[in-house]
């Protein structure tokens, strides 16, 4: 069991493939579980159903996290039913079209940046305030390994992800005085969420899967708990900020 302040994590994007393994990991670890999910509401409460048989408490809320009011609303409601978030995992965003970046639509660039930069910055907004009166907390951001090893046509996510990885270090730097942490979890394919939905479309098909091999030094794809250890070490390495953990399979070493 790690150890956690009094509290609850708030997990963005906790109905999402990743997001489910992040949010149920916290709780095998000990933490109380709130889930914001913006529309599969079913899957938000299965995954609460899982993690309250663990013997945690957990609650549920839908977010729309590109509207600033409505992410203020959740937190509120948070705070209401657990007292304090101690941890924000950002987990939310949207299935990414494997497109070139010159090939971008405005429309598919604008919901790329509106989802994941947009909406963590309304995370942080809603949940600062409530971090520093409580004396500390922690971010833990789901990146990109793409960062590290530029994958042709995942702009659409590694772009926006980027933006966020220079916030993360902004808040390191300028929230540190008020025990505030925040780190990045640098995410490589993970076998749940996008990576099956792509597959299913036959956008990543047998060529794209063995060139991927390639790039791996442990030949298999990762699983969301691979994530959610990563994130639950962050959320409780109280010396450690500012920093970056690939969790990628040693993706493009």
């Amino acid at each position: 069991m790690a150890k956690f302040a009094n509290g609850a994590v708030l997990v963005f994007g906790g109905s999402g493939g990743i997001g489910q393994g992040v949010a149920k990991t916290f709780a095998e670890a000990g933490a109380d579980v709130a889930i914001a999910y913006r529309s599969k509401k079913e899957v938000a409460e299965r995954v609460a159903g899982e993690i309250a048989a663990l013997g945690r408490k957990v609650t549920t809320h839908a977010t729309d996290v590109t509207e600033a009011a409505q992410v203020k609303a959740t937190v509120a409601d948070v705070l209401k039913a657990h007292g304090r978030i101690h941890t924000v995992v950002w987990a939310a965003g949207p299935v990414v079209e494997q497109v070139p970046l010159a090939e971008a639509n405005e429309a598919l660039w604008k919901r790329s940046i509106d989802i994941e930069v947009h909406g963590f910055y309304h995370a942080v907004q809603a949940t600062l305030p409530a971090m520093r009166e409580a004396g500390g907390g922690s971010y833990v951001h789901l990146g990109s390994a793409g960062h590290v090893w530029f994958p042709p046509r995942d702009g659409l996510s590694v772009v926006p992800k980027a933006a966020n990885e220079a916030f993360i270090k902004g808040i390191a730097k300028e929230e540190g005085r008020h025990n505030i942490r925040a780190n990045s979890v640098l995410v490589g394919v993970i076998e749940a969420g996008m990576f099956l939905e792509l597959t299913k479309r036959g956008v990543f098909d047998q060529a794209w899967i063995d060139e991927t091999h390639k790039l791996l030094c442990l030949k298999r794809w990762g699983q969301p708990e691979d994530i959610g250890n990563a994130a639950v070490y962050l959320a409780t390495a109280d010396y450690v900020t500012g920093q970056q953990i690939n969790v990628s399979g040693g993706f493009g070493v």
